[in-house]
């Protein structure tokens, strides 16, 4: 029996979860609680291409979030000054 995950000639769906992450899921599955069908209902490559194209950012979403908040709170950050050197002339 072939993997349903990996058969090139299967129908499959892309789905997402909360978090933003992508998956492919066979089509004739139910799709699992915590992910919501998107994109193109398709052969394997088809669904891959659409991911590639989609999914530009592998961050988590609470990820993603939370490094968005400490660069909005690092808009003030110094620059960094390097100290005169000094020289002796005798």
């Amino acid at each position: 029996m072939t993997n349903p995950f990996e058969n090139e000639e299967a129908e499959y769906l892309v789905l997402v979860n909360d978090e933003g992450q992508h998956s492919l899921w066979p089509a004739f599955r139910e799709t699992p609680p915590g992910w919501t069908a998107v994109g193109p209902k398709g052969k394997r490559q088809e669904c891959l291409d659409w991911v590639d194209a989609n999914w530009t950012d592998m961050r988590p979403k609470s990820l993603a979030d939370t490094m968005a908040k400490g660069s909005a709170s690092d808009d003030h950050t110094e620059e960094w000054e390097r100290p005169e050197a000094s020289v002796d002339a005798k």
